[in-house]
């Protein structure tokens, strides 16, 4: 597989996890597309590597070798497809290479809500940073571990609930969970346009599963299409 081909494909492994985008990229600027669906298809890499439920050597290989590969950018030596986009982008790569091996640690059940977001603190943190160079904007630490943790929720159902918000019932469970999760989750609107439409969506996600106990469909596209909008605006 070409680079360019093999580029397209984790590109669109992303777009296939977030249908949503593909109504609210009207409201993004045509140039900065490609750039933001590349930052947001690596930090989908790395949720894979913290949610999973099998054995964890090869994820945790995969998160050696990312490691790696951050450090190369920084002298423009990429090896993976999604370098060719975003190595160009003089970022903090090291500092987020140097944060991977919190994902590991993050994959125990935390006690608690401060202790599941201490545990991916660091992380988050260098997300920010990057993203401040990579989409113009940093987002809120916080609010960046809050959309981890909604991701982690979705992929690892109650695998992914601190065992202070464990019930009986694991509807129960997930429903607790995802409403904490909302309430410790900051307002965007400081973040790069990209980041509050895609916080947005991850939101509204969260908030359907707090509400039924279990992930529920998409909203239409006109409800998609509003709340992108809301969500683009206050540049």
């Amino acid at each position: 597989m070409s680079d360019s081909a093999a580029l397209v494909s984790f590109l669109e492994k992303w777009h296939a996890r977030w249908p949503e985008w593909s109504v609210a990229e009207i409201f993004v600027a045509p140039a900065r597309r490609d750039i933001a669906v590349a930052w947001f298809a690596l930090l989908q890499e790395f949720d894979d590597v913290l949610n999973i439920s099998s054995d964890p050597l090869p994820a945790d290989a995969k998160l050696a070798w990312w490691s790696e590969e951050l450090r190369g950018w920084s002298a423009q030596r990429s090896r993976h497809p999604l370098g060719r986009r975003l190595e160009p982008v003089r970022a903090p790569w090291g500092s987020l290479a140097d944060a991977l091996p919190v994902l590991v640690a993050a994959r125990d059940t935390p006690s608690g809500s401060d202790e599941a977001f201490a545990a991916l603190a660091s992380f988050g943190a260098a997300v920010a940073a990057v993203e401040a160079d990579v989409l113009g904007r940093a987002p809120d630490a916080d609010a960046v571990v809050a959309q981890v943790l909604a991701t982690r929720l979705a992929d690892m159902g109650i695998a992914a609930v601190p065992t202070a918000f464990r019930q009986a019932d694991d509807a129960a469970s997930l429903r607790g969970w995802a409403m904490e999760v909302l309430q410790r989750w900051p307002a965007s609107r400081q973040a790069a346009r990209e980041r509050r439409v895609l916080a947005t969506y991850a939101r509204g996600r969260l908030d359907r599963l707090s509400r039924k106990g279990a992930p529920a469909p998409l909203p239409s596209r006109p409800v998609l299409l509003f709340t992108g909008w809301r969500a683009a605006q206050g540049d």
